[in-house]
């Protein structure tokens, strides 16, 4: 859970503090900083109310458990987390390049209609969608207990990390790759909302809300393969692996933690586990490629519309400078055969006039 946390704040924390900062190092290039504090004020009552909604998500999970239905709640939560995960990894490498743009435009609207209350409410809801999200997140990959999450190390690490990226994005005079960044985290990330999305078929099964087509000789659930001899994916199941084979397995449980929660991995997947993993897989990057596509057809059409656009400025210059020329050289031909004024054609001698 340490890992996915601070993935998870290090993403969302730099994501929310960059789109501040955005808003604030344009207000001081055009010379209107005396709207930062208005700014700073949205970015303080989002953290507050990230910290609400934390509080009141964790009640109604606390209720639910007391209910006995905390594991239907937690199915929503799993793939709510891993859709919402997805969402923002294919949302981002769309509005990647038309961040900066748009930020800036909504600002300048905000400034000509005036209005303190629209800048805060402006930075307020910029911030709390990070927040709001966060708190999704980590009410995933703590099994409900968001509080144990948001006290990790990881997510102060995470945080902390984030922090200083931002002061180096904005304080430095060296450029920072925000895209690589943004890109490395999204592999990350994706590889996180396969790990929800496959512990949320499990978590089904386990409920016999769905069943699977491969099953034993028993009736039971069957599994792909069985990889706890060479790494469990928790301690406890090393433990019973070592008390029931007396072997112990070739890489320790502990291991088996980082990647199951880095790369969701599962030492013993049903075929809907297995096939939903790479599913996942497939669809995200096909999204993906197909958001690359359409960018490099809008971007060319783009390049063709400036090179036509262009291209027509030129021939009608063109077109003006040729047509001047014939004029000039027809009234020279026409002066050069009848140098007495009176003997021109009336059109030369009013042009020559």
């Amino acid at each position: 859970m340490n890992l996915q946390a601070f993935l998870i704040l290090f993403r969302e924390g730099f994501e929310a503090i960059l789109i501040v900062g955005i808003i604030i190092s344009y207000l001081n290039r055009i010379g209107q900083s005396k709207w930062n504090k208005y700014v700073w004020v949205g970015v303080a009552l989002a953290v507050l109310a990230s910290l609400g909604v934390a509080m009141l998500f964790q009640i109604v999970l606390d209720g639910y458990s007391t209910m006995g239905s905390k594991d239907y709640l937690r199915i929503a939560i799993l793939l709510v987390s891993a859709g919402l995960l997805t969402h923002m990894i294919l949302f981002m490498s769309k509005q990647n390049r038309e961040m900066r743009s748009k930020l800036q435009n909504k600002v300048s609207l905000i400034l000509t209609t005036g209005g303190a209350v629209n800048m805060i409410v402006h930075s307020f809801l910029v911030t709390l969608r990070e927040g709001v999200e966060t708190v999704f997140f980590f009410a995933a990959i703590s099994q409900g207990d968001i509080s144990q999450a948001l006290q990790s190390w990881g997510a102060v690490l995470g945080l902390l990390t984030a922090v200083v990226l931002g002061l180096i994005v904005f304080k430095s005079s060296k450029k920072v790759q925000i895209g690589t960044f943004f890109k490395v985290t999204s592999i990350f990330l994706i590889m996180i909302a396969a790990g929800l999305f496959v512990q949320a078929i499990g978590v089904m099964q386990d409920l016999k809300i769905i069943g699977s087509v491969y099953k034993t000789s028993g009736g039971e659930i069957g599994q792909m393969y069985d990889l706890t001899w060479l790494m469990p994916e928790h301690p406890i199941d090393e433990t019973n692996y070592i008390r029931d084979t007396g072997h112990h397995p070739m890489i320790k449980g502990q291991v088996g933690i980082f990647f199951k929660a880095f790369l969701g991995y599962t030492q013993d997947p049903s075929l809907e586990e297995f096939v939903g993993y790479w599913m996942f897989y497939g669809f995200v990057f096909v999204m993906l490629a197909r958001q690359k596509r359409l960018a490099a057809l809008a971007d060319e059409a783009e390049a063709n519309r400036s090179t036509s656009s262009s291209s027509s400025n030129v021939t009608t210059a063109d077109s003006e400078q040729e047509l001047t020329v014939v004029a000039f050289e027809e009234k020279t031909v026409t002066i050069k055969a009848a140098p007495n004024s009176e003997e021109l054609p009336l059109s030369v001698r009013r042009a020559s006039r």
